[in-house]
C-alpha cells in the first residue's frame, strides 16, 4: 500500500484586479479553478519534481473562499536496480492576494509606457464607431490599460511598447493609415547605462469615409485606367475603393499611394438628401452586385429645404432629373434613394473646378433608404458592445464606448452618428459580417415598444432624414412599407454569455 503524505508549504500569488496567477518566474496567466493552466502553475512551484517521474496529478475539492488549493500527486522513482518506489502525497497551496505589476502601474498615475494616438480629420465619428467594433471582434483591446477621447480621435495607452506596436499593426490592417513614432526620455541611469522612455505613435486615418463624394486628382485618375475623377467612395478597408457611378469603373487606392498625393472629399454623408425614383431602366453593364441603369428622380417632398425651393429653373422642386446610377439592381420605381444634389451644391475644391461643368450630373445617387419602415419600427432586437465599461452603466448609454463621452454638443452629434451607423449595419450585410451583433435584452425591447419614443441605443428614425415630427402616424400608416427592407436574422446575433466563453477560450 503506497505511503500518503501531506505538504502545506507552497504558496501561489493571485491578482484580484485582473484575475491572474503568477506563473514562475515572472509571467502572469489567467487560469480558471481546477483548470490545466492552474495545475501547471502549481506544479512549477514544487522543487525537485524533475528528479522523479510524475504519474498522476489532480485537484482535491476545497471551499472556493478558503484561499487554499489542494493537489494530489502520484510519483515514482527507481531506488535500486530493479526496485521502483511509488508514493502518493497531497500538496496544499496558500493563495496570497496582491497586485501584478500591470495593475500596480494602473493604480498609479502617468505610468503608461506607450500611447497610440488615432486621429481622423472628419466632422463625424462614424469611423471610430466602426473601428471600436472591429477592435472588440478581434480582441485588439486586451492589452489596453486606458482610453481617452480627444477632439479628433482616441488615445490608447499601454504598459509595454510592443503592445502599442501591435495595435498600430492592427489598425493598418483594417483601415488606411499612416503612422509616425516618437520617444521621450524620462530618466537615465549612468551607472547601469539604462534609460526610461515613453513612446508615442501618431496614427492618422484617411479623411475619406464610405459614401463620400470625391474628385480624384487627374494624375491619380489617369493611373487607374483614366477613370472619371468624380467618384463615390464604396469601401474603406486597408485601402480605399472608389467607383464612377456612371461607368462602374473602380479605383482601389492603397494607403501609401493616397498619402503621396492626399486629397479630401467634396461632400460627405451629411449632405445626402432623399430622392424619389420615378423610373429606372438597366442599361446592361455590371460590376459585381452593381448594375448600371438610367434613372429619373425627383426631390422627395419631405426633404426639401429653402435652398432647393429657390431653384425655380425647370420647374423647381417638381423638376425631373435624369442620371446614371450603379444601383440598377436595388432600385425600382417608387423607391426612396439618397444622393448628392450637385445642381445646387456650393463646392470649394480646386480639382472639382477643373472638371467640365457641362458634363457633370445634376444628381449622384449613393444608396437606397427605407423611410417608411424606419418610421414604423422604433425598436431593435440587437445591440452592440463597447470598449469602455463606464459607458455601459445605463441602458441609454449602452454601445457608446470610448466615443461620445465628452457631453454637450459633441454628445448630440455622436448620437446622430451612432444612429446612422446602426442603420448602415442593418442595410449592408457585408458590413454587418465584419462586426459582432448581440441579442438585446427582452426588457429593453419591451420598453422601447411601450414607450414609442426612439432611444439612442434603439432608435430607428432620424428627424433630419425622415422629415422630423411633422409626419404623423396616420400618414405613415397609409404609406406602403418597403418589401425589401433588410432584416437581421436571429442566427446572425450572438449571446453575450457565449461571447464570454469564446473570449475565455482564446485567453486560455
Amino acid at each position: 500500500m503506497p505511503h500518503y503524505l501531506t505538504i502545506s508549504l507552497a504558496t501561489i500569488n493571485f491578482c484580484r484586479n485582473c484575475d491572474r496567477f503568477l506563473s514562475p518566474p515572472a509571467a502572469w496567466t489567467i487560469a480558471e479553478p481546477e483548470s490545466r493552466e492552474l495545475l501547471a502553475i502549481c506544479l512549477k512551484k514544487l522543487k525537485g519534481l524533475n528528479k522523479v517521474r510524475l504519474i498522476d496529478a489532480g485537484f482535491i475539492w476545497t471551499e472556493p473562499h478558503s484561499k487554499r488549493i489542494r493537489v494530489k500527486l502520484t510519483i515514482q522513482k527507481e531506488v535500486f536496480s530493479s526496485t521502483i518506489l511509488q508514493q502518493i502525497f497531497e500538496v496544499e497551496y496558500v493563495v496570497l492576494y496582491g497586485q501584478c505589476p500591470d495593475c500596480a502601474r494602473l493604480a498609479a498615475k502617468n505610468t503608461w509606457k506607450a500611447v497610440v494616438q488615432v486621429r481622423q480629420k472628419v466632422p463625424h465619428k462614424r469611423t471610430f464607431l466602426y473601428l471600436e467594433q472591429l477592435i472588440l471582434k478581434h480582441g485588439a483591446d486586451k492589452d489596453t490599460i486606458s482610453i481617452k477621447e480627444t477632439r479628433e480621435g482616441l488615445d490608447f495607452f499601454y504598459a509595454q511598447r510592443n503592445h502599442a506596436i501591435k495595435m498600430t499593426e492592427f489598425l493598418s490592417s483594417v483601415v488606411p493609415v499612416r503612422t509616425k513614432d516618437s520617444e521621450q526620455l524620462l530618466s537615465r541611469d549612468t551607472h547601469s547605462n539604462t534609460s526610461n522612455y515613453k513612446f508615442t505613435y501618431s496614427t492618422e486615418i484617411v479623411p475619406i469615409c464610405r459614401d463620400d463624394l470625391v474628385v480624384l486628382p487627374k494624375a491619380l485618375a489617369r493611373s487607374y485606367g483614366n477613370v472619371n475623377p468624380l467618384t463615390v467612395c464604396m469601401k474603406v478597408s486597408s485601402s480605399v475603393q472608389f467607383m464612377d457611378p456612371t461607368t462602374l469603373q473602380t479605383a482601389d487606392v492603397p494607403a501609401p499611394v493616397y498619402w503621396r498625393t492626399p486629397f479630401e472629399s467634396i461632400s460627405n454623408s451629411a449632405d445626402l438628401i432623399e430622392f424619389l425614383v420615378l423610373d429606372i431602366e438597366p442599361s446592361g453593364p455590371t460590376h459585381g452586385k452593381y448594375i448600371l441603369a438610367d434613372a429619373q428622380v425627383v426631390i422627395n417632398s419631405t426633404n426639401r429645404t429653402r435652398t432647393q425651393d429657390m431653384d425655380t429653373d425647370e420647374g423647381g422642386n417638381d423638376a425631373i432629373y435624369h442620371t446614371r446610377t450603379h444601383l440598377g439592381r436595388f432600385l425600382q420605381a417608387g423607391d426612396t434613394v439618397k444622393g448628392y444634389f450637385l445642381r445646387n451644391a456650393n463646392i470649394n475644391n480646386a480639382d472639382y473646378d477643373k472638371l467640365d461643368q457641362s458634363r457633370l450630373p445634376d444628381v449622384v445617387l449613393v444608396k437606397k433608404t427605407y423611410p417608411v419602415r424606419r418610421k414604423r419600427n422604433r425598436h431593435r432586437n440587437w445591440k452592440l458592445k463597447s470598449i469602455a465599461k463606464e459607458a455601459e452603466e445605463g441602458p441609454d448609454a449602452f454601445g457608446r464606448g470610448a466615443v461620445g463621452r465628452r457631453g454637450g454638443l459633441d454628445q448630440e452629434r455622436v448620437e446622430k452618428d451612432y444612429e446612422n451607423f446602426l442603420q448602415e449595419l442593418e442595410e449592408d450585410p457585408e458590413l454587418r459580417a465584419t462586426v459582432n451583433l448581440y441579442k438585446a435584452d427582452a426588457k429593453m425591447v419591451d420598453a422601447s415598444k411601450k414607450d414609442g419614443k426612439p432611444k439612442p441605443a434603439s432608435m430607428d428614425v432620424d428627424e433630419t432624414m425622415s422629415g422630423g415630427a411633422a409626419t404623423g402616424t396616420e400618414e405613415t400608416d397609409n404609406e406602403e412599407v418597403e418589401a425589401d427592407f433588410p432584416e437581421i436574422n436571429a442566427d446572425e446575433l450572438l449571446d453575450a454569455m457565449d461571447d464570454l466563453k469564446i473570449e475565455d477560450e482564446n485567453a486560455a
